[in-house]
């Protein structure tokens, strides 16, 4: 397990990288010169190019991001923002658990949505519940989260005035914008928990199960929804990591002092430390995600918890064998 682990996080380094270049080419290619934000419209030519040359600007764009690499490798180093002048891991990881709690919070909206109306409807098929589910899932899949976002503004704030519309300063704040990353959410994982489950009820050790007495809510809960979990854990996982990433129109609406609000800020001001530090951050979470999914399938199913050290116990049966040879 721990080899596979290590491997999985070697592995992360290449997809790193590849972010790490391609938002520093696309930001090469922006408007605006960073030398200029810094100084401000009044500064003259000559103290431009001060600037730049002392900032490497000059240099070529190989060379640039050669030297971003080795800082941020070697010494954590994202730069410095051209606003604040505030280093960008500070500023990032001051916004951070914000963006975090919001995530966290729209993903337990979605487990706890998404999962039991799945099951209902899987086992409820071709009913009156079941065909309700299935439009609450269209509906819900085509829905975009800032529409739904501003609708929940204008029901639960502007006209019953029950929850604050803006800020995130407690828990009242958090409701709107994690239902609104949670129930389009659970659309999605309600979609495939229903498909897994049904895929999963037709198969001969649930007749086997039912066959010998066993309680329906035992077949449901223990055979097939516990055989059903890879994709369910698989939609879950992409869902937290897209609400890190797609933070940043919900932060907006809502008002939220979170790392995606501030990415968007620093788009605006062409802030391009502040943006390339920003998407570095979410691209680590993402692939941290995915390997907490990874691990998850292992803890769910035991065959794929077995692939993982069976080299390494291939490899000692061998030896023990030879050894009683």
């Amino acid at each position: 397990m721990l080899r596979y682990i290590g491997k999985r996080i070697l592995m992360m380094i290449p997809v790193l990288l590849g972010v790490t270049l391609l938002v520093f080419l696309l930001l090469q290619l922006a408007p605006g010169d960073p030398a200029q934000i810094i100084l401000g419209e009044d500064a003259t030519k000559e103290e431009i190019a001060a600037l730049r040359e002392e900032m490497g600007l000059n240099d070529s764009v190989l060379v640039q991001f050669g030297r971003y690499v080795v800082k941020l490798v070697t010494k954590g180093d994202m730069g410095n923002s051209y606003r604040s002048g505030k280093p960008v891991l500070e500023s990032i990881l001051e916004r951070y658990p914000t963006t975090i709690t919001l995530a966290i919070f729209g993903t337990l909206i979605m487990l706890i949505v998404g999962i039991p109306i799945g099951i209902i409807s899987a086992v409820k098929q071709y009913s009156w519940m079941d065909n309700i589910s299935v439009a609450i899932g269209m509906i819900g899949v085509s829905m975009p989260t800032f529409w739904l976002g501003l609708m929940l503004i204008l029901i639960f704030s502007v006209q019953l005035r029950i929850l604050p519309a803006s800020g995130f300063y407690g828990p009242s704040y958090w409701i709107l914008p994690a239902a609104t990353i949670g129930f389009h959410a659970a659309a999605s994982l309600m979609r495939t928990t229903r498909s897994s489950m049904l895929e999963c009820i037709r198969q001969d050790y649930v007749r086997t199960a039912r066959a010998k007495g066993q309680r329906e809510i035992v077949v449901t809960v223990h055979h097939v929804l516990r055989n059903a979990m890879i994709p369910i854990i698989t939609v879950a996982g992409m869902q937290f990591g897209v609400s890190l990433g797609g933070a940043m129109v919900i932060e907006t609406i809502f008002a939220i002092p979170g790392l995606g609000k501030f990415v968007i800020e620093a788009i605006n001001a062409r802030d391009y430390p502040i943006v390339q530090g920003g998407v570095l951050m979410i691209a680590l979470s993402y692939s941290v995600v995915n390997l907490l999914v990874d691990l998850l399938y292992a803890a769910v199913d035991p065959r794929i918890k077995s692939q993982f050290g069976g080299k390494h116990k291939a490899k000692k049966i061998k030896r023990e064998d030879k050894a009683g040879e």
